[in-house]
């Protein structure tokens, strides 16, 4: 939780997770986005509401402008 649920570059996100970008842009990223977990945004990935609750985390919002 060390990313504060902003948006992910996927150097920054491989890097934390100990991974290489290959595999995490091929292979990972896309089940995680098929399943509804993760958004692919211009600024980076973010979690989707269910992706938050996934892995027990409170946050996610459906509305991406939403005030913090």
């Amino acid at each position: 939780n060390h990313l504060d649920g902003g948006p992910v570059g996927i150097e920054s996100l491989a890097t934390s997770l100990g991974e290489e970008r290959g595999p995490l842009e091929e292979v990972i990223e896309p089940y995680l986005i098929q399943q509804g977990y993760l958004h692919r945004t211009p600024r980076g990935r973010t979690l989707t509401p269910a992706g938050y609750k996934v892995v027990g985390l409170a946050g996610g919002s459906d509305d991406l402008f939403e005030a913090p």
